[in-house]
């Protein structure tokens, strides 16, 4: 009780070819003869017959920016005002500390979802025009 285990028949062990006639015996499962029944033979990785391959076909032309794009984790108003007091200074270690924001390299954004009932210090975080009104509306502060 307590245990995870996998069905019985669902891990079956892997079968070695080619070492005598106890491991599925003469051809050992390759066929009698041609490229794929010879020791190391096969076609490398990609190739597809003489058609031109599949890397080639794409095109790969100029710059992406996508390895550089930044996101952002949403956080709501209500789950600071439910997650901190008056007072409080929000950065992103203490989001990270509260369990708001996942991940060890992440941002976080603002946004004006529900109310704000505390006056908290935010720093060093990105917000909409509306959540930064609803902040200071509530006696909050903004800190760059």
């Amino acid at each position: 009780m307590g245990q995870i285990n996998a069905p019985v028949g669902s891990n079956r062990r892997k079968s070695i070819v080619g070492r005598g006639s106890s491991s599925k015996g003469r051809t050992c499962g390759r066929g009698n003869n041609g490229q794929n029944s010879r020791s190391g033979g096969g076609v490398r990785p990609g190739f597809e017959g003489g058609q031109m391959p599949l890397y080639r076909r794409v095109a790969r032309r100029g710059f992406s920016n996508y390895p550089f794009k930044e996101e952002y984790e949403v956080v709501s108003l209500d789950a600071i005002s439910a997650h901190f007091e008056d007072n409080d200074i929000v950065n992103t270690e203490t989001l990270k500390g509260k369990n708001l924001l996942k991940g060890h390299n992440v941002s976080a954004k603002i946004l004006a979802n529900g109310e704000l009932t505390k006056k908290v210090v935010f720093e060093g975080l990105k917000m909409s025009a509306a959540a930064a009104e609803k902040i200071t509306s509530a006696g909050g502060e903004i800190k760059e």
